[in-house]
């Protein structure tokens, strides 16, 4: 079949805290308290009661009223074709024998696309006008490598290996900022801080925002040592991490987030997505500045038994799902200043393969949910699944560069305008924008 144009407009450290000082400021080192200009303060039940003893000037609220930006990247490639599904394209059925989702089953959306079934509850997002789908989106790269092509989505230079920062870092480094950025200005909820943050200014990892806390009974030689060593650096991006991360410390501590309870009538999954996105959404609404948080999805590498309406497949995309959902009414009057954006480093190949999952492809979809999203709409070109349409005659091709995407995303959330410096080389620009919102 021919295009169809949709939308035209459109080094870790770690101690033993009961050592004594000599080996904790062997174990830590200033590479490892510093890693890609970002702090990292993760899962720790005990911060060293010097840090409590610590006092700052009160944190401001420069980003408390300005809109703020989430990224979700699903991480090992997740089958775009079975999440929101070309029903009305024959050759996707003549494909996926097997794994295709029957049009009774799919949750339609414009009588072409339509969701997973597993994804009844974005469903009524998309309605609302709040959710808006880019299909056929990716990397121009053609790597099929999980590690290259994350780097280079996470760095935003496909391609170039030698980046070293973010494209999320760089977009902060160009924003309007106004005032002074709080400690909790980038976030990442997980064990450190991702590619898509390293940079030089600087980010907070925490695993579980309860244990991000400060005291305890742990403290002496520990304190000393770490007091001292912050105390005695000469290397200023150190110790101006340390106020910041002290302060982080303070006004978390200030919000109390171990008695966190999101409004009445939503529950988030009981799974690592669902407690991911309560905890960003107590963030945002705890008033610290945040004015990015990411997180990350695993699940997505489907190589076998995939499943159909039913199975491996659509477990993950309830989950994800039920979880965005949760996300969003549980932000309540907040979500109008909130832009939610996902992305995966590839899709997968239009046929299924003789193990009933799919391989690593090339194009795939894309999510963009706010207040200020033109939602209700499937945006991009389709560019079809006949055998001489597929990128290198397997897979879907792409059609919207990832980046045409997240450059919009920065450009009307974060103020971000000097987008030849976000994404350089990629001819990033309004001119170039899908209108999302």
């Amino acid at each position: 079949m021919a295009k169809k144009t949709l939308f035209a407009d459109g080094g870790d450290w770690g101690c033993d805290w009961g050592g004594r000082d000599a080996a904790l400021r062997r174990s830590v080192t200033r590479r490892g308290f510093m890693r890609g200009g970002a702090m990292a303060l993760v899962g720790t039940s005990v911060i060293p009661a010097f840090l409590e003893r610590a006092v700052f000037a009160a944190a401001t609220t420069a980003a408390v009223s300005r809109k703020k930006l989430v990224v979700i990247f699903q991480r090992g490639a997740c089958d775009g074709l079975n999440v929101v599904v070309p029903h009305a394209e024959k050759n996707y059925y003549a494909m996926r024998p097997t794994i295709g989702i029957a049009q009774k089953d799919v949750l339609d959306l414009d009588g072409f696309f339509g969701l997973h079934p597993a994804m009844g509850a974005m469903k009524p997002l998309y309605e609302q006008g709040h959710l808006a789908v880019v299909h056929a989106a990716g990397s121009p790269d053609p790597s099929r490598s999980h590690f290259d092509a994350q780097d280079y989505m996470e760095s935003g230079t496909p391609g170039v290996k030698a980046t070293r920062d973010g494209w999320l870092n760089r977009a902060l480094q160009v924003e309007a900022l106004r005032g002074k950025p709080s400690a909790f200005r980038a976030v990442a909820l997980g064990a450190e801080v991702p590619r898509t943050l390293e940079g030089r200014v600087p980010a907070i990892a925490v695993a579980r925002l309860a244990d991000f806390s400060v005291g305890g009974a742990q403290a002496g030689g520990v304190s000393d040592a770490f007091q001292t060593m912050y105390d005695e650096s000469s290397d200023a991006l150190l110790r101006g991490t340390g106020v910041d991360t002290f302060e982080a410390v303070k006004m978390l501590k200030a919000t109390d987030p171990a008695r966190y309870r999101p409004v009445a009538g939503v529950e988030y999954p009981m799974s690592p997505f669902g407690d991911s996105l309560k905890q960003v959404a107590q963030l945002l609404k705890a008033k610290l500045g945040v004015e990015v948080a990411f997180a990350d999805v695993g699940g997505w590498d489907t190589h076998q038994n995939q499943g159909g309406a039913e199975g491996q497949l659509a477990g993950r995309l309830r989950d994800f799902s039920e979880t965005l959902a949760a996300f969003w009414r549980d932000l309540g009057d907040e979500a109008e200043q909130v832009t939610v954006v996902t992305m995966s480093e590839f899709g997968r190949t239009a046929r299924q393969n003789g193990s009933g999952g799919t391989d690593h492809g090339h194009a795939n979809v894309m999510f963009v949910l706010g207040g200020g999203v033109r939602g209700g709409k499937v945006y991009g070109t389709w560019p079809g699944m006949a055998e001489e349409q597929l990128y290198e005659g397997r897979d879907l091709a792409v059609t919207t560069d990832f980046r045409r995407v997240l450059g919009e995303a920065v450009y009307k959330t974060l103020g971000a305008t000097r987008l030849e410096a976000v994404f350089p080389g990629a001819g990033v620009g309004p001119e170039g924008f899908l209108n999302l919102a």
